[in-house]
């Protein structure tokens, strides 16, 4: 396990203008305003989306008094790493990045033969109160921009593209991110203005241009939310996370089901698939003891029966001293053919970086820990 760290949080950098943040014709109208022919703009947005320029100073084809400006005065990586780890199989990389306002987030790159997917964060913090969920146990203190949600990925698609940047991993280099999923900190759909503006941005041919059915969107089953990204232009995947089939159960993992109770957000779900004709994914983490009985295996498979859908049943990656464990291979095995007897598609997801704290929030949840005074440090 590899692990590049800085413990010291600072609070707040002094504010730049964010160039994620702009359109072409906004960044052609920003460039215009120093003094710039409109050109340098396409420049500038080439060297962003195309070539993932880390800094000013790479832009070789820039006067060099426009670079020394825009260094200046502008930025064009909202993030700065506090704890990057990399697990024992260096094939996944969990990175905590700080916002200007001191805030925190994380993501996820994830290796595979063919895939280099990419989790992301829509939100920091989050305002669902999943009760196993680290990301939960701090609430939310606010939404990302489209640009701090793009620039995750142009910071992971940097790496993959330069093969002197650290850290080592088993993926050889120079390569591509081939997938996103938006599983990392927040609920897209609660964040839902901004979340759309950067998958459009990522999705540009013009700008990152990531085809949209590489892309998938996880929500805990806000339906209202469901019904509008219905209706959205981009064929981006849907996932809904929920982690028990009945009110009950649900309400007590999921506390947003009080207002979207599991016969609502299916229905959500049918109509999403009667508009688009594309399949839903299900996630469901099996808890030991919690979710994880036939019996429950059972109800689910009778709640989703004739749907066009795939059940991705994941064993929790706990936290530490948390009630909530993930059940044992034998029972995630069992609850996963019950429903692939009652015709259910259905796979138990490959569990990644369990001693890197992957799951959502956990990594945030220990650097805030160590930060404290007299606290040990992780890893």
């Amino acid at each position: 396990m590899t692990i590049r760290m800085q413990i010291a949080l600072p609070t707040e950098a002094p504010a730049r203008r964010s160039l994620l943040e702009m359109d072409q014709a906004q960044l052609a109208d920003y460039l215009a305003g120093l003094g710039q022919p409109r050109f340098r703009a396409r420049q500038v947005w080439e060297w962003i989306y195309k070539r993932f320029a880390g800094d000013f100073a790479t832009m070789s084809n820039l006067p060099k008094d426009l670079r020394t400006r825009l260094a200046a005065e502008a930025t064009i990586a909202p993030l700065t790493l506090v704890t990057e780890i990399v697990s024992q199989d260096r094939d996944t990389v969990k990175t905590l990045f700080q916002l200007h306002d001191g805030q925190t987030i994380e993501a996820v790159l994830m290796l595979y033969d063919e895939r280099r997917t990419l989790c992301i964060s829509s939100q920091a913090g989050c305002a669902m109160g999943c009760t196993f969920c680290a990301t939960a146990q701090g609430g939310l203190a606010r939404n990302l921009t489209p640009g701090e949600i793009v620039a995750q990925v142009l910071y992971f698609a940097r790496y993959l593209a330069d093969p002197t940047l650290p850290p080592a991993t088993v993926v050889t280099r120079p390569t591509s991110v081939t997938n996103i999923v938006l599983m990392g900190m927040g609920e897209p759909l609660h964040n839902y203005a901004n979340v759309w503006a950067a998958l459009h941005r990522l999705t540009d041919a013009d700008a990152f241009g990531l085809g949209a059915r590489h892309i998938t969107l996880s929500t805990v089953g806000l339906a209202p939310g469901i019904d509008r990204m219905a209706d959205e232009d981009l064929q981006i995947g849907l996932a809904v996370s929920l982690h028990a089939p009945n009110d009950e159960l649900r309400t007590q993992l999921v506390p947003v089901n009080k207002g979207y109770p599991v016969d609502e957000v299916l229905a959500a779900v049918r109509r999403y698939i009667a508009k688009t004709n594309r399949r839903v994914t299900f996630e469901y983490a099996l808890m030991a003891g919690i979710n994880d009985t036939p019996a429950l295996a059972q109800e689910l498979a009778g709640k989703l029966q004739g749907m066009l859908c795939h059940v991705n049943l994941i064993p929790l990656n706990p936290i530490p001293d948390s009630k909530y464990q993930p059940t044992s291979d034998a029972d995630a095995a069992r609850f996963a053919q019950i429903l692939r007897e009652a015709g259910i598609p259905t796979t138990v997801r490959l569990r990644r970086g369990i001693e890197i704290n992957a799951g959502c929030g956990q990594l945030r949840r220990a650097v805030n820990k160590a930060a404290q005074p007299g606290a040990v440090t992780i890893g």
